[in-house]
């Protein structure tokens, strides 16, 4: 049991990590766990690798709290209307989730038809790997791409429906190939029609809120729930060990874009993306 929770704390910290960072958590939960296999049905550990989301997703509420919940008298600049119960009323707040709500659309309608079809022919290495490289390239290419230019879209206000929706495609694309990474697509997405480096990360995260936590549900449903006591621990500890990883990369990712681009990733992308195909190259050929 305690070899179990050792290996639960590392894909903790690795969904921690690499949910926030544009790098894929896919495509290195795929890779650690071929070194560290946790002790669990099959059944089990594919809803865990979704489930175990819910931690670094309960990052974001908690950081950005003020930024999200669309009540409240205090500082609130945009009220409703001058009603006692207009003054609770955040408007910018509400429209703020209208658009992601708009953004979920294409990922929530296309992944709910195909998310068999996805786990049963995509979700393997060599389509995390193509994707891991394909995107890494992107984000290289938009960046140089970028430079010099300044961003049409400085704020979340700022952005349209139409934006929305734009970006929305690009998390579909994440829905559709394991390793593109949602939050990878969506910057990706987001810097290719003028939104600032700051804004595409922030928007990111707000889109993730209601996505991970429809996949989650949907995987819970799937699995049903009769949880065993030790897949209830596996669970938890690992959704807790997310959630305290997240919390600092969140943070540690707003302060970093402030001063950089995103090329550094997108090249972590490709190393990577490189060393899935040779090691899933030889193991097929030693077999």
């Amino acid at each position: 049991m305690i070899w179990e929770t050792i290996k639960t704390i590392i894909l903790g910290i690795v969904e921690g990590i690499t949910e926030w960072l544009p790098i894929s958590s896919t495509g290195h939960l795929i890779l650690v766990e071929n070194f560290l296999k946790l002790d669990q049905s099959d059944d089990f550990k594919e809803m865990f690798d979704v489930v175990i989301q819910l931690g670094a997703i309960m990052a974001v509420v908690v950081i950005f709290w003020k930024k999200l919940w669309p009540f409240g008298k205090k500082d609130n600049a945009h009220p409703l209307n001058k009603s006692p119960f207009g003054q609770m009323i955040k408007t910018d707040i509400f429209r703020m989730w209208f658009k992601v709500l708009v953004a979920c659309i294409p990922a929530a309608v296309i992944g709910f038809l195909l998310d068999d079809w996805v786990d049963e022919h995509l979700y393997n290495p060599w389509t995390v790997a193509v994707a891991l490289i394909v995107f890494g390239v992107a984000f290289i290419v938009i960046e140089n791409w970028n430079k010099g230019r300044k961003p049409k879209i400085n704020t979340i206000a700022e952005l349209t429906y139409n934006a929305a929706l734009i970006i929305g495609v690009f998390q579909l694309i994440a829905a559709l190939f394991p390793g593109t990474s949602r939050s990878g697509a969506t910057i990706v997405g987001a810097l290719l029609i003028g939104v600032s480096r700051t804004v595409a990360a922030e928007f990111t995260f707000y889109l993730a809120i209601p996505v991970m936590f429809g996949a989650s549900l949907l995987k819970l449903v799937k699995f049903g729930f009769n949880f065993t006591g030790s897949e209830i621990a596996v669970l938890l500890t690992g959704c807790i060990v997310a959630f305290v990883v997240s919390v600092f990369v969140i943070k540690f990712l707003m302060d970093y874009i402030k001063k950089h681009d995103f090329k550094v990733f997108g090249w972590y992308r490709i190393v990577l993306g490189i060393l899935v195909l040779a090691y899933f190259g030889i193991k097929a050929v030693a077999h």
